[in-house]
């Protein structure tokens, strides 16, 4: 399966972005949304189960930040708001053989990944 992010952009601190992860094909499995900063080590986001039913979030993100999919359009959203400088990264969408984690060891099939700068 391959994994297509996009939706980032340049954003003020306090603005909104949805991100969205099409898969070219159905996803029978867990997606993930990850980001890595600059010198840093990438970051869980969040996770969806294939049903939506199970999500997890990244605790710099609870609250904020809200994981959705679409399984007759083989999307998986991120939406975001309240965004805040230091949630300035690329962000990568994955998606899992198991059911959702927090481990990026976890996801096999990865994304090219979408800039998210929020500026202060």
């Amino acid at each position: 399966v391959q994994l297509q992010a996009s939706g980032g952009g340049l954003v003020q601190a306090g603005d909104s972005l949805r991100l969205s992860c099409a898969a070219s094909g159905r996803v029978d499995n867990a997606v993930g949304w990850f980001r890595q900063a600059p010198g840093k080590e990438r970051e869980f986001v969040a996770a969806i189960s294939w049903s939506g039913g199970t999500v997890y979030y990244g605790d710099s993100v609870k609250g904020r930040f809200t994981i959705s999919r679409d399984n007759t359009k083989n999307t998986v959203y991120l939406q975001m708001i309240s965004l805040k400088p230091e949630d300035t990264a690329v962000y990568y969408c994955a998606a899992s053989a198991w059911g959702p984690s927090r481990r990026s060891a976890d996801f096999g099939f990865w994304g090219q990944g979408t800039q998210v700068t929020v500026s202060s």
